[in-house]
């Protein structure tokens, strides 16, 4: 059925009911009816004309004609699936409306919390037409007047968000996937009452133990309570809840359901620099030293996966980087026969937006990979914000993968394919860490596989973000809470607040893997596809960039980026980290992320990481002060007249709206990267979700 026959049958069937409900006399019950049918009415004929406007421009996103699929195509078809219910609620409640068995209060609770949900799409769908109008033609992200754009975010977060995560929870996706998601939601929001207690000092009472019934037969309250977690709890909680999946006895029971692997250690690679030739010129190298932002030198943890023991994985050089191994581990070891070294390796970073997990919360399907590629693999723990900011991650898991490619056979591979893969955080690094390693000049992955990868941490608008008012996962401000503290941003001090959330964490009974379970299967076959390669790298697009993009993220890392960039004269340059300094500037903190990579003399280039100086911020704090006058339209002028959306109860939103330069660096935001930066990249295997119907 096309929107405008949807549509127009639904403001009939509205009407119809509308008629019906007047006419029952001056009850309570009868005249919410008749004015729920009302609304319904009015935001259907409201939201019809602007869902036809975005679908008009939609085909202009689509990545090619075999891909239609982006933002906007979403945005439209989420409010689609809002109507598709609400008619079929108007025909139910048309067919059974005199019969003795109508439920009344249960109908008008659907019907009104539909209704809710259907004007708010109908607000989201007149930012989308405002970011048409005002972006640059055929750009997904708000580009333009940075203080216009905080002004949009504002705005945008004020919007009401509890009447998605109640009755409507999920309503976008398929049946299947519902009830998971309010299992989840119900955990959450008991989590959240939980952790509200400890922090004031209540503790667990008996009376708090029924909270998840309470808020499993109350959706109105399940909703109300899920905005306000979303919106005033900080990150540290987020960090809690994801993880969740590290206790000991969810992990186990994970564990006893996934695959049963051979070899699966957790190493501890020292902090010691070792050198690395080039692929241009092997015979030269480059120093790959230890991670050193924020917290100095230190080790790096990583945890081998392999489905075989395979030569090398029981060596005593690898043995003594294990972190902790039992005796019955090893003696088993002694009586299994070893297999031969795989020519495949998978170096993997896990997700939890940079604040949270770990690889035992995402072993559960790495072992399934592990016995489906016949691949051993390399999951890398890094530190974790907001204690180990930007960009203490990407340097631990950027020595971390240039160890594996130098010990590849300590890990029983031969090195003759190499992987990256990861999801959220991880596919972030995925990128970063493949363009760093060009900058070196060090050997490239032969593959990337990044499962809805963060390659935008700047708070901008889009159509996606839009879309992150009903996100049952990971909203808007959840996620600007994880870049701030990923971005050194996050300053108050909640060192206890894990331990206090961690005493009720049985509560929640899923396990990260089953969430994954899709991504498993799809991405294992990707991988097992990609690595029965013949072999055969890009180097020909790879090999005459690596100079100039090692020069490159040198001149970037500089701490005066407009000051001499060097000459060919040059014999030894030192690159520091990738900070840029953002914030550090009045931090009292000594610097302490000078590395000690030399590299090779090399062509200066004129690419410049630093999209804006340093003082950028406060150019847009001025900018942002300007009044509406003068900086024309702004996001309240996108609805029309007489069109209220319903705004948030819960008081002002804790999301940091920041355009600090340091969100514009490629290796924080990659999709900001340079042509000459990305064509570096090795082929790219991006998963994503494309909505049902599209």
């Amino acid at each position: 059925m096309d929107l405008h026959t949807m549509t127009q049958s639904l403001v009939t069937l509205a009407e119809d009911n509308m008629a019906f409900f007047s006419s029952q006399g001056p009850g309570e019950t009868a005249q919410r009816l008749s004015g729920v049918f009302a609304g319904v009415r009015e935001q259907a004929l409201g939201v019809e004309p602007a869902l036809g406007r975005l679908l008009g421009m939609a085909h202009l996103f689509d990545l090619d004609a075999e891909t239609p699929a982006n933002g906007y195509r979403s945005l439209v078809h989420t409010a689609r699936c809002c109507l598709a219910h609400l008619l079929h609620k108007s025909r139910y409640v048309a067919s059974n409306r005199r019969s003795i068995f109508f439920r009344t209060s249960h109908n008008l609770a659907e019907l009104e919390a539909y209704l809710a949900a259907l004007t708010q799409l109908r607000a989201l769908a007149y930012y989308a037409q405002r970011l048409l109008t005002t972006n640059r033609p055929g750009r997904l992200f708000f580009e333009g007047d940075e203080g216009l754009s905080a002004e949009f975010l504002r705005e945008y977060i004020t919007l009401h968000k509890g009447c998605f995560y109640g009755r409507c929870l999920g309503f976008q996706f398929t049946p299947a996937i519902r009830p998971f998601l309010q299992t989840i939601s119900i955990g959450l929001v008991s989590f959240g009452e939980h952790y509200k207690r400890n922090e004031t000092g209540l503790g667990v009472t008996a009376s708090s133990l029924f909270t998840s019934g309470r808020f499993a037969i109350d959706p109105e309250l399940r909703g109300a309570e899920f905005e306000r977690i979303i919106q005033n709890l900080d990150v540290h909680f987020w960090k809690a809840f994801w993880n969740v999946t590290e206790i000991e006895v969810l992990s186990s029971l994970a564990n006893m359901a996934s695959a049963t692997v051979r070899v699966s250690r957790l190493l501890s690679l020292p902090p010691e620099a070792f050198e690395m030739p080039l692929t241009t010129d092997p015979t030269l190298t480059v120093t790959i030293s230890p991670p050193l932002a924020h917290t100095g030198p230190g080790p790096v943890l990583v945890r081998l996966i392999s489905y075989d023991l395979r030569e090398g994985q029981d060596s005593e050089e690898l043995s003594s980087l294990t972190k902790s191994e039992s005796q019955w581990t090893r003696e088993l070891w002694q009586r299994t026969q070893q297999a031969p070294r795989s020519p495949s390796l998978v170096v993997h970073f896990h997700g939890g937006g940079f604040v949270a997990q770990t690889s035992k919360s995402h072993e559960p399907y790495l072992k399934s990979w592990a016995q489906e590629l016949g691949a051993p693999i390399l999951s890398i723990d890094y530190s974790l914000a907001p204690e180990a900011p930007f960009p203490r991650a990407l340097e631990e898991c950027f020595f971390a993968y240039c160890w594996a490619v130098k010990h590849c056979a300590l890990l029983g591979s031969t090195g003759e394919r190499i992987c990256v893969a990861g999801d959220s955080a991880g596919g972030n690094l995925c990128f970063t860490v493949s363009l760093r390693a060009a900058a070196y000049g060090v050997r490239m992955p032969d593959g990337i596989m990044a499962a809805y990868p963060a390659t935008m941490l700047q708070s901008t608008a889009s159509p996606s973000r839009l879309l992150s008012l009903m996100d049952p996962l990971l909203p808007l401000s959840v996620l600007s809470k994880c870049v701030s503290a990923y971005a050194g941003t996050e300053t108050e001090d909640h060192s206890d607040s894990d331990q206090k959330a961690l005493g009720m964490m049985g509560l929640v009974r899923r396990d990260t893997a089953l969430l994954l379970r899709d991504l498993r299967l799809g991405a294992s076959s990707w991988l097992n596809s990609f690595l029965e390669l013949s072999g055969r790298k890009s180097q020909k697009t790879s090999q005459p960039m690596a100079e100039p993009m090692r020069r490159s993220v040198s001149e970037a890392a500089l701490a005066q980026p407009e000051g001499p960039l060097g000459t060919d004269s040059l014999k030894n340059l030192t690159l520091k980290d990738l900070s840029l300094r953002s914030s550090s500037d009045t931090s009292d903190t000594p610097e302490m992320s000078l590395s000690a990579e030399t590299l090779v003399p090399s062509k200066p280039s004129n690419i410049n990481f630093l999209v804006e100086p340093e003082d950028a911020l406060e150019e847009v704090e001025a900018r942002s002060e300007l009044s509406a006058k003068d900086r024309g339209p702004g996001a309240r002028d996108a609805f029309p007249k007489g069109f209220h959306p319903r705004r948030s109860s819960q008081g002002a939103t804790q999301m940091p709206l920041y355009f600090s330069p340091i969100v514009k660096n490629p290796f924080m935001s990659p999709l900001l990267a340079p042509d000459s930066m990305l064509k570096t990249l090795p082929p790219v295997h991006i998963v994503v979700l494309r909505t049902s119907g599209q």
